[in-house]
Formats: structure tokens, C-alpha cells, sequence
């Protein structure tokens, strides 16, 4: 059996396919849509169709995947804006990902413009053309992020799309977040699904202030992030300074939210040297929440239970 039979397309309620990872035990984008969670959850909080203005674009999408989320970037800003330069870097771990999904023509029902583009990118790692220089970077992210940082590639947006942080901590971290930071423009914007306490910890430990983007397809937000210079959605940053910049994908966060973020689930997950196994993140983890003074989880989903906010936000993973 080859590497591409292991992918199995799996209908998603948008008409859109996606697949089911044997290795991490979950699908790649949830039941209610793959196709609108590219265009929902990361193509509008980065703002890429006013971002299209500008003569040269570049976009880092962290687990490419299927190339869904990239997809939904070219689609977007070309429309937009035709002549805009786009640069890509893709970092994804299996490469057969990418290659099934051009193998099981899925983007057949997405009237995609640029399926001859992703099929090179897929199979060869490297694309060309007068409006776009794209390469997609094989291995563990925590090791070719550093590649991304030291050629000193400066990202207008960044799609933060791995597995679940409980599954996948390793691309969730303080330290690989700080990595991200260092690749984000200074009026870039990260944009991710989940809206995990750990994981807006350790953006607000790499310096980036945070807003909530809209829940697509389930309760819970996403999260939006930018330096905190720029700062999101009239959001304070991680210092406490008043920030101005408005993204219209995004709001300032919720007391709930606020409060989430002071109770055991913000105790981020720690990979000091970029190496350690998913175990070892998962356990250390655990032993600091376990001797942690912070507040019980369990005490605020109590207290916010009742309340019409706590209950639309209950739906996140802790």
C-alpha cells in the first residue's frame, strides 16, 4: 500500500472533502466544513483581501495540509488584486497529505483558479511563476521554522493549522510561538481555530496581543494575534498597553475569555529546545497545572455556565 492510499476522502457538510489523520487520531478540518474553515476561520481574520493591495504578499502556513488554507489565500487575493507578487512557504510534515489530495481531485468542487499550482507545489515543493514563488518545506515544523526565520522571511499573514493542542503540543508551545513571532511582520496578523487558554498563553508570551475571531461551524472562537504594537480588535497586549488597530474579522475578548486565561488551562505548553516528544510536553505540563495556586478550571466553567457568553465558549477544548 502507498503513502497516498492511506488518505480516504470524508464528505464534510459544505460538499468539501477532507481526511482523517491514522497518526494523530483526528480529521483534518471538522464535519461542518473543510472549504469554509480556510476561507473562515484564516483567509478573513488575516485580512488578506485588503492585504492584496499591496505590490508583494507573503504568507507562512504552518501544516499545510491538504493546501487548503493556501488555496483559499491565491483564490483570494488574486481576485482581488491579479498582479499582486505572492510569496508561500508552506511547512507540513507528510508529504503524501497534500499529494492524496491532489490524487483524489478535491478541489474539483471549489471552482479553484490554481489547481495546476498546487499539484507542482504538492509533488515537486517548489513553484515559480511571474506572481508567486511558493515552496513547501518537509520535516518537523519546529525544525524548519528556524530555516523560515534565518532566510529572514517576513510574513504579512501566518495560518496557525496544526492537529489539537493535546494531540499535536509540540506546534502549540511558548518556544515555537516565539518562532512564529519572529517570522510575523510588524503589521502581520496570525490567524488560528483554536481558542485554547494555553495556547492564546503562550501568543501573549511571544508578545503578540490576541482577539477572538467568530466561531465557524462550532461554538467556540478562533483567535487572531499581531504584535502587540498593532495590536487586534482595540485588544490590550501583553503588556497591558492600549493597542489601536482594528481587524473586522475579529473582537476584543470576553470577560470569560479574559478570565479563562487565569485559571489552570493557561498554563502553556514548554518545549525549551524544540525537541522534546509529545509525551514529555503533555506530562510536564500536567505536573505544573497540578502544583499550580492559579484558579481550578472547573470553577470558572462554573461560574460562566449560566450565562449565555460562557455557554457559547464552553464548547472550546481546555
Amino acid at each position: 500500500m502507498s503513502d497516498l492510499e492511506n488518505f480516504t476522502p470524508k464528505l464534510t457538510a459544505d460538499g468539501s472533502f477532507t481526511f482523517v489523520s491514522q497518526e494523530f487520531g483526528e480529521s483534518f478540518h471538522s464535519h461542518y466544513g473543510a472549504k469554509q474553515e480556510s476561507f473562515f476561520k484564516f483567509v478573513e481574520p488575516t485580512q488578506l483581501a485588503r492585504a492584496a493591495q499591496k505590490p508583494v504578499l507573503r504568507l507562512l502556513d504552518i501544516c499545510y495540509g491538504l493546501g487548503y488554507n493556501t488555496a483559499a489565500a491565491l483564490q483570494t487575493i488574486w481576485a482581488v488584486n491579479p498582479g499582486c507578487c505572492v510569496e508561500v512557504i508552506g511547512l507540513e510534515l507528510n508529504p503524501a497529505v497534500p499529494q492524496a489530495a491532489i490524487a483524489h481531485h478535491l478541489f474539483d468542487n471549489w471552482n479553484c483558479n490554481y489547481i495546476e499550482i498546487l499539484k507542482q507545489l504538492a509533488f515537486e515543493h517548489q513553484v515559480q511563476t511571474p506572481c508567486l514563488k511558493a515552496k513547501l518545506l518537509i520535516g518537523d515544523a519546529r525544525t524548519t521554522i528556524l530555516l523560515v526565520h534565518q532566510s529572514g522571511f517576513w510574513a504579512d499573514a501566518i495560518f496557525l493549522d496544526p492537529f489539537s493542542p493535546p494531540q499535536c503540543p509540540q506546534l502549540w508551545t511558548v518556544e515555537f510561538i516565539k518562532q512564529l513571532s519572529l517570522c510575523l511582520d510588524q503589521d502581520g496578523l496570525l490567524a488560528t481555530y483554536s481558542c485554547s487558554a494555553a495556547v492564546r498563553t503562550a501568543l501573549l508570551s511571544a508578545g503578540l496581543s490576541i482577539g477572538s475571531t467568530p466561531p465557524v461551524g462550532r461554538r467556540s472562537p478562533g483567535t487572531v494575534a499581531t504584535h502587540a504594537r498593532g495590536g487586534v480588535a482595540g485588544e490590550q497586549g501583553s503588556r497591558g498597553e492600549s493597542t489601536q488597530r482594528v481587524s473586522s474579522a475579529s473582537v476584543p475578548l470576553s470577560q470569560a475569555e479574559k478570565e479563562h486565561l487565569l485559571t489552570r488551562a493557561a498554563i502553556p505548553y514548554r518545549d525549551p529546545q524544540l525537541s522534546d516528544s509529545t509525551e514529555v510536553i503533555v506530562m510536564q505540563r500536567q505536573q505544573e497545572q497540578q502544583t499550580s495556586w492559579l484558579e481550578p478550571t472547573s470553577r470558572w466553567r462554573k461560574r460562566w455556565l449560566l450565562g449565555t457568553q460562557g455557554r457559547d465558549f464552553m464548547g472550546t477544548s481546555l
